[in-house]
Order: C-alpha cells, then sequence, then structure tokens
C-alpha cells in the first residue's frame, strides 16, 4: 500500500461493494425475474377467469355481496385457489389443512396458526395451483406414467381429522398392469409418514414438488436444499441447475422459500435423489424408488423448535448461507436469551449489545488507530505533496512516519474486516429466523418480521449512521470519495425502509453503541492532545 489514501480507497470499496451486491442482485436479477414471473401469473389468472364458469358467476352475483362472500370470491381468483372437485382427501391438523387431489398429490397446504397471514389477512397457503405437487408419483414405464395422469385414486376417508391424535388413512391407484397404494399417518403437529408400495416390482418416482411460494425475495436463498449421510449439505438455488444431478445416500430432501419448506425425510434408510430442471432451470427433486418406500414429509413454517421436535438433525433445514458455523451457535444464544426475556424485540437489543462487548477490544483498536491517522494526516498530507512524483519515496517516508508514531494504515480496516463474518451471520439469522414473524417488540412494531408500517427505525439507523459517519475520524483527501462516503447513510436508510424490522432494529442498536464507543475514544484523544499542549 503506497499511502493512507490508497487504504482509505480500498476501505471504502469494501465499504460499498457489500451493499452494492445486493442493489445489483435486485435490480438486474431479481427484480426482472420478478417481474417476468408476476407477468406469466396475470396471464393465467386472465386465462382462467375466461375459461371458468364459476368466475362468470361471481362476477354477475348481486351487488349486495356480504364481506365475508366478496373475501371468498377473490380468493377464488388467487392463483392458489384449488377447485373443490379435484380434492378427494381433506386432512385437519393443530397446524394446517392439507388437501390431497385425485392423483394422490398435496394440492394445497393452509397454516391455520393465527400468526401466519399474508398481506390480505387470509391464512397462508404455501402452494400455487399450477406448480409441481408434493407426492407426485412418476413411473418410469412411460405407458404405465401416461395412464397412472389419468386414472384416479380411491381413498378410505374424505376427511381426517388429526387434531387430537394420529390417523390413518389410504390412496389407491390401480391401473392396468400394476396398483400403487400410499398408506398415511398424519399428526396432530402436522407431520406425516407414507408408507409407499406397488404390487409389482416396477420403477418410479416420488418429488417433493416445488417450493412454497410465499416469500421469495433477493434476501434469503431459496430453492433445494439437501443433506448427505456424510453430514455435508447441498444447496442448489432457484434457476440455477441446468442438468440432471443425481445422489445417494441421502437423509433428506427440502425445497424452501425464506420461511417455510417441504422435506421430505428419512434417518434411518437413506434416500437417493434426482434433481431435474424445470423451463426456467428451478430445481425439482425426485426420489427413487423400486416397489416400495417410507419416509416421513413435513410442510410449514422453518421453525426451529417445531423442526428440531419431529428429528434434532431437521433444523439444518433452516439455511444461514456461507456464515451457519456462526449463525447457528448465534441464533442458540438468541433463543436462550427470548426464553428469559418474553420479547423478541428486547432480545435482539440484548444480543446486539452482547456482540458489541465481545467485538470491543476489535472496534477499540481500530477507532484508535483511525484517529491516530487523523492526528497524522498533516504530514501525510506534506510527504505526499514533497514526493508526488516520486511514488517510491513517498511510501518509504509514510512508511517510516507510521513507524515513529507506532500507527498502522491497515488498523481501522482490518477490525472490521474480521467483524464482517459476524455481521453476516446475525443478518442471515434475523433473515431466516420465522420466530419473528407476528413478533410484537413496541408500539408501533407489531410484526419483527415484517417492515417497520411508519419506518421509523429506518430513518432512526440513517440518522445513527450519519452521526457515526461525524464523529468517526476521516483522512479521506479525494473530495469525490468523499461525497460518495457522505451518500452511505442516505442509500442504507432507503434499502432499510423494506428490511425486516428486527434487521433494522439490531443495526440501529449496533449503530447507538458504535456512537457511545466512538465518543468515548475521540474523547480520550481530546485529552491526550489538550495535556500536551
Amino acid at each position: 500500500m503506497n499511502d493512507n489514501g490508497g487504504m482509505q480507497k480500498r476501505m471504502l470499496i469494501m465499504t460499498l461493494v457489500v451493499f452494492a451486491f445486493f442493489i445489483a442482485y435486485e435490480f438486474l436479477v431479481l427484480k426482472p425475474q420478478q417481474e417476468e414471473k408476476a407477468k406469466q401469473q396475470e396471464i393465467a389468472k386472465e386465462q382462467k377467469q375466461n375459461s371458468a364458469p364459476d368466475v362468470t358467476s361471481v362476477s354477475n352475483a348481486p351487488v349486495a355481496q356480504s364481506q365475508d362472500d366478496m373475501n371468498k370470491s377473490i380468493q377464488a381468483l388467487s392463483s392458489k385457489a384449488i377447485g373443490s372437485s379435484n380434492i378427494l382427501t381433506t386432512i385437519k391438523t393443530n397446524r394446517n389443512i392439507i388437501e390431497i387431489d385425485r392423483l394422490g398429490r398435496v394440492a394445497q397446504v393452509t397454516l391455520l396458526e393465527a400468526k401466519y397471514k399474508d398481506e390480505d389477512g387470509n391464512q397462508i397457503k404455501l402452494f400455487e395451483a399450477d406448480q409441481l405437487r408434493p407426492l407426485e408419483v412418476r413411473f418410469a414405464n412411460t405407458n404405465i406414467n401416461d395412464e397412472a395422469f389419468k386414472v384416479s385414486y380411491e381413498t378410505t376417508a374424505t376427511n381426517v381429522d388429526a387434531t387430537k391424535e394420529a390417523q390413518k388413512f389410504t390412496l389407491v391407484q390401480k391401473l392396468s398392469d400394476i396398483t400403487l397404494t400410499k398408506n398415511f399417518t398424519v399428526y396432530p403437529n402436522g407431520h406425516y409418514d407414507l408408507d409407499i408400495s406397488t404390487d409389482k416390482k416396477e420403477q418410479y418416482f416420488i418429488t417433493n414438488g416445488f417450493r412454497p411460494n410465499v416469500l421469495a425475495d433477493m434476501y434469503a436463498d431459496h430453492g433445494l436444499y439437501l443433506k448427505l449421510n456424510d453430514g455435508t449439505m447441498e444447496l442448489t438455488s432457484d434457476e440455477d441447475l441446468d442438468k440432471v444431478k443425481s445422489y445417494t445416500g441421502i437423509k433428506f430432501v427440502s425445497n424452501f422459500d425464506r420461511y417455510y419448506a417441504t422435506v421430505i425425510y428419512n434417518f434411518d434408510n437413506s434416500l437417493q435423489v434426482s434433481l431435474m430442471p424445470d423451463n426456467n432451470n428451478n430445481p425439482q427433486g425426485f426420489v427413487h424408488v423400486t416397489e416400495k418406500i417410507s419416509f416421513s414429509g413435513y410442510m410449514g413454517p422453518k421453525h426451529f423448535n417445531d423442526l428440531k421436535a419431529l428429528h434434532p438433525e431437521l433444523t439444518d433445514v433452516i439455511e444461514y448461507g456461507w456464515f451457519t458455523f456462526i449463525a447457528k451457535p448465534m441464533f442458540t444464544l438468541l433463543q436462550f436469551i427470548q426464553s428469559y426475556v418474553g420479547n423478541w424485540g428486547w432480545t435482539i437489543v440484548i444480543l446486539t449489545i452482547l456482540i458489541k462487548l465481545v467485538l470491543y477490544p476489535l472496534s477499540y483498536k481500530g477507532m484508535v488507530s483511525m484517529n491516530k491517522l487523523k492526528e497524522l494526516a498533516p504530514k501525510m498530507k506534506e510527504i505526499q505533496e514533497k514526493y508526488k512524483n516520486d511514488k517510491q519515496k513517498q511510501s518509504m517516508h509514510m512508511m517510516e512516519l507510521y513507524k515513529k508514531h507506532n500507527a498502522n494504515p491497515m488498523g481501522g480496516c482490518l477490525p472490521l474486516i474480521l467483524q464482517i463474518p459476524v455481521f453476516f451471520a446475525i443478518y442471515r439469522v434475523l433473515l431466516n429466523a420465522i420466530e419473528l414473524k407476528g413478533a410484537e417488540w413496541i408500539f408501533w412494531v407489531h410484526d419483527l418480521a415484517e417492515m417497520d408500517p411508519y419506518f421509523v427505525l429506518p430513518i432512526l439507523m440513517g440518522a445513527s449512521m450519519w452521526l457515526q459517519q461525524k464523529i468517526t475520524p476521516n483522512t479521506m483527501q479525494d473530495e469525490m470519495q468523499k461525497k460518495i462516503f457522505q451518500m452511505l447513510p442516505i442509500i442504507f436508510t432507503f434499502f432499510f425502509l423494506w428490511f425486516p424490522a428486527g434487521l433494522t432494529l439490531y443495526w440501529f442498536v449496533n449503530n447507538v453503541f458504535t456512537i457511545a464507543q466512538q465518543y468515548y475514544i475521540n474523547q480520550m484523544f481530546e485529552k491526550k492532545r489538550a495535556a500536551k499542549k
């Protein structure tokens, strides 16, 4: 590094690159995808409205409709609406309603817990009507497969009440040359066991379906997740699969969006799974079967304690990205604090303070180094001017200056770099924690998993970032760099307007304590300077 200006430039670039990734990914990748998807859904909806007779009857209904009737009419036009004539068996548990269609597939799962509601106030439904559906069976023999998609299953129960105790029922599909049987056991907590068999030895595949489509955005991964017998995890994101991939020794296959997942798992007898891309290169998982197979399944929120109750390894369904090794213990700590505090908002505040205390030695070194560099700024400028035509001498005199005053040009940068993994870990924890769904904090924040409805926290976060910037020593010589750096609070505030309130709360509290630390160190240097006079 030739001079402090170069160091400052690298620090600026590093800070900007982190956030530029989010900006570029949203506007260059996700936004076009979402626009195209919305366009296709709108076309499909229009086709459905033009072809479905019940839609006409809705439009011709009396004007004086009740609010409930109007809501039902609107829901009937939803991309997640399933025609009741296609439903063979309806299962009710304490946590969801599972609808099985005439081809033995999961047509829809509706979450029943009060906190799981969409933006219109309706209970969340996990699947689109036209997506690949969980538990669909496909035969390797094309003749059998063609017939299988034309012949309806028979059921032993059209309505299954599993709210109090586990219930069993059976689906049977009788084809010309083979009979397939699905024996279900459904439990009050919403998960199921499934035994599938055929009366003849024939290869077939059963799919976990396309992922839940409730919340798929740029801020969290969504796609398909595998856990192998050796404990390694394999993530395939949406639009990232260009060819068929096959795996043996699989413990679970999970199709997921930000908060919800559809999981097939067997921790006793491993599965063989192939991933096949759809038309948009999204991953579709197919479990290989010859004659018979047994496994368990779960469709619902990626709630840590619920998954752990089913099997401890199922908590690996929750994906935290590159820094999982930090994020998982951090979430454990978060839960531990919440068990005593009882409020997720204050839990985030306490966790933030604990993190700041742990990282204080690093922060302290970085802040002290920046103050030293600020004091040396006039001398550094003199050297730059004196040797502006001889970079080698300029660099040599700069290093002598740093050595004489025990200053480290990387002192402010290195502590920041070391803190980045911790930041991203807590970022992913708060971003993926569905436990924050419906969790109130204070006054106006009624759901920490949603954006602040009045933008109070983002504005406070931006203001605190601006104040932090004001009191932080800045030795940048380039005016353009200064202007760009001064724009960061505005840019961050803009993007945080739509971030979950829990994540914005973390960043705001983090800024407040950083300001306190910086103020203390600034005062310490002021006293030293005053003592020298």
